[in-house]
């Protein structure tokens, strides 16, 4: 199941609503959907507890029947289709009566007088989501959108979307393949949305993958950083060690100072080690400039000596 299809589900689990937020949560899934006129009103869902909250949710509040009907997804046959609909012209008239909007009006708009009361806007949105909105899975990216089949409806929604002091976001629209999209994007947007709709475990869900993706790639940088100077030590190692070698070849380790006898020995001893470690595993210990300038000394005296 996506992860979009699990948080419908969540959404639908909500029962005891009052009747201001059950008619907000009714009237953001029927204004939505596929089409809501005074002579048509239908829904397409892949989910089946969001085809029952609309038609029950519908039937209760206005006593009208909604048909159904269900079809095999194409993907594989696993996944069904709901199809809803409200047969009777009358019952069409009725429902867009109830929810008091005006027949001889040119385009929809949100009614706001159907949003009122504790909650009713969070109930609104939730019904929103349900029938035209997908979050896309964290594990991919943080983006959540509603699909919405009218510029006005998409502006309205919108609007109330930024209005909204507990998300403190504004949301953005864009026309894409006939409909207009009103997206949020930012996983904290994201989880500020879901939780104010009624989804809080699906934020969690969300946070929870930008926490874990935080961490894998610091660890990733740390791991690349280390490889990376694992690779110059190691770089610098091989040029030190042929140093070393036409120095042994030329006139011997036992022709150098003390000390840079003992750092040539060490270095051939531990080529693997950093500056920092050849310093502290000298005798007597010193610095990694110390044991950097007694490097370069080496490399100086192979030079010389490969000049001549």
């Amino acid at each position: 199941m996506s992860f979009s299809k699990e948080t419908k589900e969540a959404l639908c689990e909500y029962r005891d609503l009052t009747i201001e937020q059950k008619t907000a949560l009714v009237y953001g899934m029927t204004l939505f959907s596929k089409s809501f006129s005074p002579s048509a009103i239908s829904m397409t869902t892949e989910s089946r507890p969001a085809a029952m909250t609309f038609s029950e949710g519908l039937a209760s509040l206005t006593g009208v029947i909604v048909d159904l009907s269900v079809k095999l997804t194409r993907r594989g046959g696993k996944g069904s289709l709901y199809y809803l609909s409200v047969p009777e012209k009358s019952d069409c008239m009725r429902v867009f009566d109830f929810f008091g909007h005006d027949r001889s009006q040119p385009s929809l708009r949100i009614n706001r007088g159907n949003i009122d009361g504790e909650g009713a806007t969070a109930c609104f949105l939730r019904g929103v989501f349900l029938v035209c909105g997908s979050v896309t899975d964290p594990e991919k990216d943080y983006h959540l959108e509603f699909s919405v089949p009218h510029m006005n409806l998409a502006s309205d929604l919108e609007r109330i979307i930024s209005e909204i002091e507990e998300i403190n976001t504004e949301a953005k629209t864009v026309f894409r393949k006939g409909s207009y999209v009103v997206y949020i994007k930012g996983s904290d947007n994201i989880e500020d949305m879901l939780t104010y709709i009624g989804a809080p475990m699906s934020a969690l869900n969300i946070m929870q993958s930008r926490i874990y993706k935080s961490v894998r790639n610091d660890v990733n940088r740390r791991i690349n950083s280390e490889t990376a100077n694992l690779n110059k030590t190691a770089d610098a190692s091989a040029k030190q060690l042929i140093a070393i070698d036409l120095i042994r070849d030329r006139i011997g380790l036992e022709a150098l100072p003390e000390e840079l006898r003992e750092m040539a020995l060490l270095r051939i001893e531990h080529p693997e080690y950093n500056l920092r470690e050849l310093g502290n595993a000298l005798p007597v210990p010193i610095s990694r400039s110390g044991a950097n300038h007694r490097i370069q000394r080496l490399m100086t005296i192979a030079e010389e000596l490969k000049g001549k």
